[in-house]
């Protein structure tokens, strides 16, 4: 077992797929180590995620590497007050280090290069910041073919998903919807599939919008190979993500995973078209999680086509939506609706709300629309203590973001048009 998978990296093939290469050797030691991380785990590994956060990815790198004992890794863990057991760390090790292979290592940093793919890494001015809402699961770094910086704008985005074997409606309330968003300054994230997943990124790139698709394989082979063509067209504008290395296969675990990224992502997740067992219900499932709005579309009740966006309105905290404007509502977090009462029975003005803070924001994201919860479970949620939570509301409740029930309980006000 190889001490040093770099021994078989060319230095200026590194430096070649860093979307900063000119940076403090600190800051190139901690790329390499996170290039070296991915490489090793699956998506959404939480193990991998709090040791990262613990001891930092150069730490973690060199003890699975040096072959250091799981009673290491179970400490580096109980750092981070998480009830970490030596059995984990060692259930952790044993995936990660049978996948040790120092020259596969490089020739998927030399397929990177050759392909034009960049990595990105926490911290870079091109990283999507969006994705860090997902914690421990978060991916420890970034391959990514077209520009670097398409998700690090200030630019709002929307995630547009849907079944694969879609019907004409769908298709065609994706195109209106896609290209609506487009001219109301959204860029468009899906995962570059057929049927709906393809249709809004179409569309958006007809609008000369911004698109950005998120891969399960590595992006040095565009999958599926019939959309290689509309990949390479969204790279030229937006942008191609995989968290997995180049020469990995896609499969239905990545896919799953690679679905939490979609919704990260996303200002908001609208689905527009599934089934009862669509895979973008998973990304619904993600959005809801994070506590982004989730929209549906509905579709008709004989339609096998939209049952599933239909048992996101019974089960999750879906809204319905129609069309590009109330997609771009649910995802700008406007506030009161329209002459809604306020919790002391008096007049909700109806003017544009003050825009919130960076913690009114974290809070905000914890909201459901639809679904009241309490304190305890948006400080889970957001990241924060319950008290911060608690003066955080007030300020939400007094610029229309949020509203409180008789039972104590909080929801996230939409504005209607």
């Amino acid at each position: 077992m190889s001490t040093d998978p770099f021994r078989h990296v060319d230095a200026a093939v590194f430096d070649a797929v860093r979307a900063h290469a000119r940076t403090g050797d600190e800051r190139r030691a901690d790329a390499e180590a996170r290039a070296l991380l991915g490489f090793l785990a699956e998506p959404g590994d939480g193990v991998l995620g709090r040791a990262v956060a613990a001891a930092g990815a150069r730490a973690v790198a060199g003890l699975v590497a040096g072959g250091a004992p799981a009673s290491e890794l179970a400490e580096v863990l109980g750092r981070d007050g998480e009830t970490a057991t030596l059995q984990s760390a060692v259930q952790a090790l044993g995936r990660w280090r049978p996948r040790l292979d120092d020259e596969a290592f490089a020739r998927s940093l030399v397929q990177a290069a050759r392909v034009g793919a960049r990595l990105l890494v926490p911290g870079d001015p091109e990283w999507p910041w969006r994705i860090d809402d997902l914690g421990a699961a978060a991916p420890v770094s970034l391959w990514v073919r077209g520009r670097p910086e398409a998700l690090a704008e200030g630019q709002a985005t929307i995630s547009l998903v849907g079944a694969r074997a879609a019907t004409g409606y769908g298709q065609h309330v994706t195109a209106e919807a896609s290209a609506g968003l487009v001219d109301r300054g959204f860029a468009i994230v899906s995962g570059g599939a057929y049927g709906i997943d393809g249709t809004a990124h179409r569309a958006a790139l007809a609008s000369d919008g911004t698109t950005v698709a998120f891969l399960a394989g590595g992006i040095d082979r565009y999958y599926p190979s019939g959309h290689e063509a509309l990949l390479s067209r969204i790279a030229e504008t937006g942008a191609v993500y995989s968290e997995v290395a180049c020469g990995t296969a896609p499969s239905k675990w990545r896919f799953l995973m690679r679905n939490r990224l979609i919704a990260a992502a996303g200002d908001a997740t609208v689905v527009l078209e599934a089934g009862l067992r669509s895979g973008s219900l998973n990304t619904a499932t993600h959005a809801t999680e994070l506590g982004r709005p989730l929209g549906a579309v509905p579709g008709p009740v004989t339609s096998p086509a939209s049952a599933g966006c239909h048992r996101l309105f019974r089960e999750r905290d879906a809204i319905c939506v129609v069309d590009a404007a109330q997609m771009a509502e649910l995802a700008s977090g406007l506030g009161a609706a329209i002459g809604g009462a306020s919790p002391s029975g008096g007049r909700v003005s109806t003017s544009a709300p003050v825009e919130p803070s960076h913690d009114g924001l974290r809070v905000l994201d914890a909201l459901s629309t639809r679904a009241a919860r309490g304190v305890d479970d948006l400080a889970r949620r957001s990241g924060m203590s319950p008290g911060h939570v608690m003066s955080t509301l007030a300020e939400l409740e007094v610029e229309g973001h949020a509203r409180r029930d008789t039972g104590g309980l909080w929801t996230r006000r939409i504005r209607r048009r």
